[in-house]
């Protein structure tokens, strides 16, 4: 027996561009045959919703509403719901997971850290960071940035993604031994980019985020949901975008050739 959970779901309640609130994904995903979700709205210095106006208490507050809101309706149904979120650093967004909101309200100091502070930070605290799908285009995007290096793992497998864009980060992180997740990055119930719910299937049920951090470092015991042939390292077509390679001191070099990286 399997034992599926959602690893990237927006809410309305802090994402921008979310349309459900937390408590309405609960029923879907028991349908779905998932044992839990985990709340990732986009944080404070990405498409929120929450004001930047508010002192710092009542921002974290307002951006938690949706997970707690999730969470409440979760427990009366029997789906585990756990708390992250997503970051960002210009074109590039990273998924958080393991701390709590008490985490953050003690750390507003956050959205000042760059790339290895923050990376810095969340690890000694014993948190995950997964840059979240590190080959997309958008039209709001100019350019690629890759951070290995600042992270412990990599989102492969995204809903919102074109497949070329996915098999791109599948290619590097295998390329690499880049421990992988797939999520469905779904903003609104029953709808994703590309029609398809992804996630992380384990053998047995997580016990606490901290746990599903920990079998994401280890890169045991999982399997990644995501339709078959999805993943494959057959190249069918590259980035249109420039794309840019950080190392461990976050020095980035211009990729010409992305055959090059592999």
């Amino acid at each position: 027996m399997s034992y599926l959970y959602e690893t990237h779901l927006h809410t309305v309640q802090a994402s921008a561009c979310g349309h459900s609130k937390g408590a309405d994904y609960i029923s879907f995903y028991k349908q779905n045959g998932y044992t839990g979700i985990i709340v990732t709205d986009h944080f404070l210095n990405g498409n929120t919703c929450v004001p930047v106006n508010l002192p710092w208490k009542e921002r974290i507050n307002l951006f938690c509403q949706g997970y707690e809101d999730a969470k409440k309706e979760g427990d009366k149904q029997g789906l585990q719901v756990f708390f992250a979120w997503e970051c960002r650093f210009g074109p590039d967004e990273y998924l958080v997971y393991g701390l709590d909101k008490e985490w953050l309200l003690s750390h507003p100091e956050i959205l000042e850290w760059d790339h290895i502070t923050h990376y810095h930070e969340i690890k000694k605290a014993g948190g995950l960071v997964v840059q979240a799908h590190p080959f997309r285009e958008r039209d709001y995007l100019d350019k690629i940035e890759l951070h290995p290096f600042q992270c412990d793992a990599w989102e492969v497998a995204n809903a919102g993604n074109p497949a070329y864009q996915d098999r791109l980060a599948y290619r590097y992180a295998k390329a690499h031994n880049i421990p992988m997740t797939a999520g469905s990055d779904i903003h609104r119930i029953g709808e994703t980019v590309n029609g398809n719910l992804y996630g992380v299937s384990f053998d047995e049920p997580l016990t606490s985020i901290q746990d599903y951090v920990i079998r994401i470092k280890t890169g045991n015991g999982y399997q990644l949901q995501v339709p078959e042939n999805l993943l494959t390292l057959t190249p069918d077509r590259t980035t249109d975008l420039p794309v840019y390679l950080f190392n461990a001191k976050n020095a980035e070099t211009f990729i010409k050739n992305f055959e090059s990286i592999l």
